[in-house]
């Protein structure tokens, strides 16, 4: 479902999908950088570099002619990205940078409300791979589990009036394209990856983190970022990450991806090739398979409702 450029070949713990790119990894450490520490801002340099391969991850091999021109426009676009970024290209931002971000920290208590309710029925939830079947390339377990509110704009009508105050919440979100809660359960470490795609940031709003917090983490570039409750992690899904929860407890974000600030003519760019990727076939596979499993999960709620009484 969140398989916004699939065709790109590339993957996060983290709605981009999660194949790799095809050119050879950067090398990074586990240099540690609490999600207190101040991030990397654009007047910082050398600049990272985002590079598009990852090791270990086979490229994608759904060749044809569209797959083939659209991958050249996708290149094409993400070097417009880089260029005419608004807010420059670090891997992880100052949250203080996005001030929506202040107010989406404000709703914590009523999201995480929302979310127990939701994790009543934690067994019952689909996998990422479940919704976007590319993800097998970096999870195949069943310990990453999703609770879809939008993806790639398509909205999710019935989580949606399961968790109204989320809905409100992620609506602050300028460009929101993708919201979902992200769950890992104890032991889960997604491998590192990148997004398929550079026109989006991601947020992650903890919403359940173990203690003690040093089993819990994501790497993204060469800065190691811990979770903390209520509090909000932004970072481009574009460099190379990796997630993992080490803990014996269940780890849960409020995943977002958002349109990343551009400047014209990145940002025309960007607006008609996510519009576009919507008809792609990988996201319409991921869509399809959302609907039919919200239409099972809330078929059987409804069924236990109505059951006869004793």
């Amino acid at each position: 479902m969140t398989s916004l450029f699939s065709l790109r070949g590339s993957h996060a713990d983290s709605p981009g999908n999660f194949l790799s790119r095809t050119a050879p990894p950067q090398k990074t450490d586990m240099t540690e950088s609490p999600l207190s520490a101040p991030a990397p801002t654009s007047n910082q340099s050398p600049a990272p570099e985002q590079t598009f391969g990852t090791a270990g991850i086979a490229p994608m091999d759904r060749p044809s002619a569209m797959t083939r021109f659209f991958m050249g426009i996708v290149a094409w676009a993400e070097s417009l990205n880089l260029k005419y970024a608004k807010l420059g290209n670090p891997p992880v931002y100052d949250a203080a940078t996005f001030p929506w971000a202040a107010e989406i920290e404000k709703d914590y208590p009523a999201i995480r409300a929302e979310l127990e309710k939701v994790l009543l029925r934690q067994s019952e939830l689909p996998t990422f791979q479940d919704i976007s079947t590319d993800v097998k390339t970096i999870s195949t377990d069943t310990r990453w589990k999703t609770f879809f509110l939008l993806g790639f704009g398509v909205k999710s009508e019935q989580n949606i009036k399961a968790c109204p105050n989320t809905w409100a919440a992620v609506q602050k979100i300028p460009g929101l394209t993708t919201a979902m809660f992200s769950i890992f359960e104890p032991g889960k470490h997604l491998p590192a990856h990148r997004g398929p795609y550079n026109g989006v940031l991601r947020l992650h709003l903890g919403l359940i983190v173990p203690e003690p917090n040093e089993k819990l983490a994501i790497r993204v570039d060469k800065q190691v970022c811990h979770w903390q409750e209520g509090k909000a992690l932004i970072f481009d899904d574009a460099y190379e990450h990796e997630a993992w929860n080490h803990s014996d407890k269940t780890r849960v974000v409020l995943f977002v991806d958002f349109v990343k600030p551009l400047k014209f003519p990145a940002r025309f760019v960007n607006w008609a090739l996510m519009n576009l990727a919507i008809f792609t076939p990988f996201i319409k596979e991921g869509l399809d398979n959302h609907k039919e499993w919200e239409k099972k999960f809330y078929a059987e709620a409804e069924a236990f409702r109505n059951r006869p009484k004793p």
